[in-house]
């Protein structure tokens, strides 16, 4: 699927450089690769602390079926 976007020609040099990929289409996909996975991995840690605990839960037996 063909897009067109206007970018920032300095920002598609920084991110050429900082990638070390040579095509701007390989720049552009492994920035939004590593956008998505930031932002999954930020939901992931939104849940931190919204489970509640068993102390008396034993995990290792549950290992032994």
């Amino acid at each position: 699927m063909a897009t067109n976007l206007a970018i920032d020609p300095e920002l598609l040099d920084r991110a050429l450089r900082v990638s070390g990929e040579s095509t701007k289409k390989a720049a552009v996909t492994l920035a939004l690769e590593e956008f998505i996975a930031r932002r999954e991995q930020r939901r992931i840690l939104d849940l931190v602390g919204a489970v509640d605990w068993d102390e008396s839960f034993d995990y290792k037996s549950e290992r032994s079926r």
